[in-house]
């Protein structure tokens, strides 16, 4: 049976990567505030935490809080596929 499971600190990284992609791919990099991505991974348990502050000034822009969940669960896909791989 393989052992060649990622470490933490890889799945930390995968995680908060593709969080981070997401809201970059909605928002231009100057026009988020502020954001924080936590990603906690402890006894193969995975908890991702995504705050964004972004503007909704009109119609077109993207709803932050949308944006934010669609981060945490990008981080988790991608950590699925981690594993998978």
């Amino acid at each position: 049976m393989p052992t060649d499971e990622p470490s933490d600190e890889t799945v930390v990284q995968t995680a908060a990567d593709a969080a981070e992609g997401v809201i970059f791919s909605q928002y231009k990099q100057s026009a988020v505030r502020d954001y924080d991505v936590t990603v906690v991974f402890e006894d193969g348990v995975l908890e991702v935490d995504v705050y964004l502050n972004a503007p909704e000034d009109d119609e077109a822009d993207p709803d932050p809080e949308q944006v934010a969940d669609d981060a945490a669960l990008a981080a988790r896909h991608a950590v699925d596929e981690l594993f998978e791989a």
